[in-house]
């Protein structure tokens, strides 16, 4: 019996989610860099000194990263919405994204946000 075609953009629209959260972290970690995370990180007994490189490179580009995230955590919930909804209504013979990749979109966001957050926040 031979197997069915894949049905289209359902893996990949889950792959661009999923890049879309890691991008958020990463512009966000960049924001966050300067004061926030530095505060935390002390506050928990972890060592800061080798943020100092990274809140120096980041800091000229403070807005445009802020804006970068924010495009990132919007583009990638709403993918990631867009994911459930199909997901909701797909069959055991159709292609949709798995529900731990979907997990992972979510948990990539949550994280984003709340970088970006404290990033905004503490300066």
């Amino acid at each position: 019996m031979m197997s069915k075609p894949y049905a289209g953009g359902r893996f990949s629209s889950a792959r661009g989610a999923l890049l879309l959260a890691f991008g958020a972290i990463v512009s966000a970690f960049g924001v966050a860099s300067c004061c926030a995370l530095p505060i935390l990180l002390t506050t928990a007994g972890v060592s800061v000194g080798w943020l100092v490189g990274i809140a120096v490179a980041a800091a000229p580009y403070r807005a445009p990263l802020l804006g970068l995230s924010a495009l990132c955590l919007v583009g990638g919930a709403i993918m990631l919405w867009r994911q459930q909804r199909v997901a909701m209504t797909c069959g055991s013979d159709s292609a949709c994204a798995p529900p731990a990749l979907r997990a992972m979109v979510l948990v990539g966001l949550a994280v984003g946000a709340i970088l970006l957050w404290l990033g905004y926040s503490y300066v």
